[in-house]
C-alpha cells in the first residue's frame, strides 16, 4: 500500500496504550545514497521481504496491488504464432505502469543495474518480469522522473529491486551475531495453481568475509479467470492450457578488508520457460484448408548478472564516501511457435532478442558545515552504459506458399549512455533543499553490415544526442513528525533501436503490410511538478501528493499512416514522436492506530490514488491512464497471529475517459466500439500465524465474495463485442498458503 505498510511494528510495551514509535525506513532510490525515506521530496512506495511473505506476493503484479496509481498489465495468453491479429499475453507481466506511462518509460534496477527492455514486434512480444521477488529484501517504487539520478528511461518513474545480503540471516533473536543462517520456504497458490519454493543459506567466513546462496523454482499453471467456455476455438474463455516454469539463482560475498572498505560481488541466474497450447486460435468450423487445426508456442527467457559494488570511506578534503559499480549482463529471449493447418502444413516461426550490457558508474559525497545550522551533502558522479542489441526472426511455411526467408527487422545496434550527474543538499533542522542536475550523451550505432533481411529501401542510420535535466526539491519541517515537501524534476527516453531502424517488408504481396523506419525521431521528455505533505502520530501516519506531469515528444510505435491493406497500396506503419500530454492526479496513503483491543492492536491502513491525462494537441483523454483505486483494510495484531481483511474499489472505465469510443481500426464504418469496464469491489482476506519465532504460516483468501471483473491495464484495446471478454476477467475466489522457516 502506502510507504507506512512497508515498516514493521515493534510489540508494544505492557500496560501502554499507543505503539511505539515507527523506525524510520532507510531507502537508496531517491538519492542514491541511503537516506531516511521521510527525507525525500518526493512520492515513494516501499514494501520489504515481510510484506511481500505476508501477503504472499510471488510477482510483480501482485506486489503493485495496493500501490496508488501504479499497475502491471498482464492479458491471458491468447495469441497466434504467426502473423499479428493479436499478442496478447505473450509478454507476460509486461512491465509497470507509473501514473499513466507504461513500458520503457518506467526505468528498472536489481541492485543498481539497469534491467532489460521490453520488445514488442508484430506476433512477438517480450516482457520484463525476468526477476525472482524470493530474492528481495526491499522494493522501492519511485512515482514520478527519474532521469536526473539515473538517466534515460525514468521518464514516468523508477522500480528499485535491492537483494538479499549475507547480514540479514546472520543475527540471532537477540541480534547477537551468528556463523551461519538461513530461510526456507514453500507455498502454493490457487490462482493460477501454482507451487513456489525457495531457500536461503549464509555463512561468516572470518572476520571479513561473509556470503549468501539463495534460489527459487516456481510452477503454475497460468492465471485463472470468470470465463467459463471450454471449447477449442476462438471463443474460449477459459484459460488456454499452459505450464510456466521459473527459477533464480542468487549469489553474493561480501568483503570488508579494514573498517574503511566493503565490497559485494554479486552473480545471479534467472529463468523462465512458458509453454502453452493455444485452444483459442483454432478455427470454427466450416474449415478451409488453410484454417488452424492446432497451435502451440513456448518462450525462453533467461538473464545473467555479474556485478561489483565497492565503497570506500574516505577522510578526504573532497569526499568522505566513494562507491563504484560494475556490471556485466546478458538478457535474451526466445518465442519458438508452430502452426497446423486443416490441409497438414505445418508453419513454424522462431523468434529472438538479445540484449548484452556493461555497465560502469563512480560516485563521490562529501559532507560539509555551513553554519553551526546548515549542512551541504554534495554528490557527483559519472555513468556509463553500453547495450549490444541484437533480434532475428526465422520460420518455416509450406507449399503452396513462398519459403519463409530469415530476417532481421532492425539491424544489430550499441547503444551507449554517458552521463555525469550533480546533487546538492543544504539541511537545517527545519529545511533539506535539493537541487541536481544531469548531463547525459547518448549513441545508437547501428551495424549496417548486421543489415535487414528483407533489404530495407533506406540504409540504417546512427543516432546521438543529448540531454539536460534538471531538479529541484524542497522539504520543510512544520513539526519533528509532519513536514511539506515540493518538487520539481524533468525525466527523458531516447528512443531505441527498433523504433530508429525498425524495417519490415513482406517479399511477397500476401501480407499487404510495411513497417518503415524513422531515422528522425526525438527524445522523450517531461516536467513534473509535486506537492505533498507527509507525518505521524499517536493515532496514525498519513502521506498524501498531488502532481501535474507534462510530456513532450511522446513516441508512438508503429502508429498507422495509411494505406488501404491490399496490393499496390500496403498499410504503412512508423514510430513517430506525435504525443504532447499532461497528466495530473493525486495519492493518499497512510494507517489509522484504534488502540489495543483484547490483547491486540486494531488498525486501519488505507491508500487512495487517481490521476487524469489528456492529449494537449486534441484535448482528448489518454487510454492509459488506470481508473482511481482505493484500498481500506482492517488488520488485527497479536504477538502470534495477525489478520487483515482488505477492501479494494476499482472505477469503471467509461467511454468518457476514453480518445474515442472505437477502436484505431479499422479507420472506415463499420467502426468496433472499445471495451469499457465497470466499477468493482473486491475483498481479500489474509492471516498469519507465528508458531514459533523462527517458523510461520501464512494463509490468504482472494477475491472472498467471488467477483467478476476487469483491470483497465489488462483489457485496453479490446473490442466490446469480443465473444472472449470473459477470458480477460480477474480470478474468482482462491486460496493461498506458504510456510516459513528460519534458522
Amino acid at each position: 500500500m502506502g510507504p507506512v505498510q512497508a515498516q514493521e511494528r515493534p510489540d508494544p510495551p505492557e500496560g501502554s496504550d499507543v505503539p511505539v514509535g515507527i523506525l524510520p525506513t532507510v531507502v537508496v532510490s531517491g538519492s542514491r545514497s541511503e537516506q531516511p525515506q521521510e527525507d525525500l521530496p518526493l512520492s515513494m512506495d516501499v514494501l520489504d521481504a515481510t510484506d511481500l511473505e505476508d501477503r504472499q506476493v510471488s510477482d510483480i503484479r501482485e506486489a503493485v496491488r495496493r500501490m496508488p496509481n501504479v499497475s502491471v498489465r498482464r492479458a491471458p495468453a491468447r495469441f497466434a504464432v504467426t502473423g499479428a491479429p493479436n499478442s496478447t499475453g505473450r509478454d507476460g507481466n509486461a512491465g509497470f505502469n507509473i501514473r499513466g506511462l507504461g513500458g520503457d518509460r518506467v526505468l528498472i534496477l536489481v541492485d543498481g543495474i539497469r534491467q532489460p527492455r521490453s520488445y514488442i514486434n508484430g506476433s512477438n512480444a517480450f516482457g520484463r518480469d525476468t526477476f525472482s521477488l524470493g530474492l528481495l529484501k526491499r522494493m522501492e517504487v519511485v512515482r514520478g522522473p527519474s532521469s536526473v539520478l539515473y538517466g534515460s528511461d525514468g521518464l514516468a518513474g523508477l522500480v528499485n529491486f535491492i537483494t538479499h545480503e549475507p547480514a540479514d540471516f546472520l543475527a540471532g533473536p537477540g541480534g547477537e551475531p551468528r556463523a551461519w543462517g538461513g530461510r526456507v520456504s514453500g507455498g502454493w497458490s490457487g490462482d493460477d495453481d501454482g507451487v513456489t519454493a525457495a531457500a536461503t543459506i549464509a555463512g561468516q567466513a572470518g572476520s571479513t568475509a561473509q556470503w549468501l546462496l539463495t534460489g527459487t523454482a516456481h510452477r503454475d499453471r497460468g492465471l485463472d479467470t470468470k470465463g467459463s467456455n471450454d471449447s477449442a476455438n476462438v471463443d474460449r474463455t477459459t484459460p488456454n492450457p499452459q505450464t510456466t516454469r521459473d527459477g533464480s539463482v542468487l549469489g553474493k560475498v561480501v568483503l570488508r578488508p579494514d573498517a574503511r572498505q566493503r565490497h559485494v560481488l554479486a552473480l545471479e541466474h534467472a529463468q523462465r520457460r512458458s509453454e502453452v497450447e493455444l485452444l483459442s486460435s483454432r478455427v470454427k468450423p466450416p474449415l478451409s484448408a488453410s484454417s488452424v487445426v492446432a497451435e502451440d508456442a513456448e518462450q525462453t527467457v533467461r538473464r545473467n548478472r555479474l556485478s561489483w559494488d565497492a565503497r570506500y570511506a574516505l577522510d578526504a578534503p573532497w569526499a568522505d564516501e566513494v562507491r563504484t559499480l560494475l556490471g556485466w549482463q546478458r538478457a535474451e529471449a526466445q518465442d519458438e511457435g508452430r502452426t497446423v493447418r486443416n490441409d497438414g502444413g505445418v508453419r513454424l516461426r522462431d523468434t529472438a532478442y538479445e540484449e548484452r550490457a556493461f555497465q560502469a558508474g563512480v560516485q563521490a559525497s562529501k559532507t560539509l558545515p555551513i553554519t553551526s545550522d546548515w549542512l551541504q551533502r554534495l554528490t557527483v558522479g559519472m555513468d556509463f552504459v553500453r547495450t549490444e542489441v541484437t533480434g532475428w526472426a526465422d520460420g518455416y511455411d509450406p507449399p503452396p506458399l513462398q519459403p519463409f526467408l530469415p530476417r532481421k527487422y532492425f539491424p544489430d545496434t550499441r547503444e551507449t549512455s554517458t552521463a555525469l550527474y550533480v546533487q546538492d543538499e543544504f539541511v537545517s533542522d527545519r529545511w533539506i533543499i535539493t537541487p541536481g542536475v544531469r548531463l547525459e550523451r547518448f549513441e545508437l550505432d547501428a551495424d549496417s553490415g548486421g543489415g535487414y533481411s528483407p533489404p530495407s529501401p533506406t540504409p540504417a542510420t546512427s543516432l546521438s544526442g543529448s540531454n539536460v535535466s534538471p531538479k529541484f526539491g524542497l522539504l520543510y519541517r512544520v513539526t519533528p513528525s509532519w513536514s511539506v515537501f515540493g518538487s520539481y524534476a524533468t525525466g527523458f527516453r531516447a528512443p531505441n533501436a527498433a523504433q530508429v531502424n525498425g524495417f519490415y517488408e513482406n517479399p511477397t504481396p500476401t501480407t499487404f503490410a510495411r513497417l518503415l523506419s524513422n531515422p528522425d525521431l526525438k527524445p522523450e521528455t517531461s516536467r513534473s511538478i509535486e506537492l505533498g505533505m507527509r507525518g505521524r502520530s499517536r493515532r496514525g501516519s498519513l502521506e498524501a501528493a498531488v502532481f501535474s506531469s507534462r510530456f513532450k515528444d511522446l513516441i508512438v510505435d508503429r502508429k498507422s499512416l495509411g494505406g488501404a491493406g491490399v496490393a499496390g497500396d500496403p498499410l504503412v506503419f512508423q514510430s513517430v514522436n506525435v504525443d504532447n500530454a499532461t497528466i495530473r492526479g493525486f495519492e493518499l496513503s497512510g494507517h489509522l492506530d484504534w488502540g489495543r483491543l483484547a490483547g491486540g492492536w486494531v488498525s486501519m491502513p488505507f491508500a487512495y490514488g487517481q490521476a487524469r491525462g489528456k492529449d494537449r494537441a486534441t484535448g482528448l483523454p489518454l487510454n492509459s491512464i488506470d481508473p482511481a483505486k482505493l484500498v481500506i483494510g482492517l488488520q488485527y495484531e497479536r504477538a502470534d497471529w495477525t489478520w487483515r481483511l482488505d477492501a479494494t474499489h476499482l472505477r469503471a472505465k467509461n467511454v468518457d475517459d476514453l480518445d474515442s469510443p472505437y477502436l484505431a481500426r479499422p479507420v472506415t464504418p463499420p467502426r468496433i466500439r472499445q471495451l469499457t469496464v465497470p466499477s468493482s469491489t473486491t475483498l481479500d482476506l489474509y492471516a498469519q500465524w507465528r508458531i514459533r519465532r523462527d517458523l510461520r504460516a501464512n494463509l490468504a483468501i482472494g477475491n472472498l465474495t467471488d467477483r467478476k471483473y476487469w483491470r483497465w491495464a489488462d483489457v485496453q484495446g479490446l473490442a466490446a463485442d469480443s465473444p472472449a471478454v470473459d477470458a480477460y476477467s480477474q480470478p474468482g475466489r482462491y486460496v493461498l498458503f506458504s510456510m516459513v522457516k528460519d534458522f
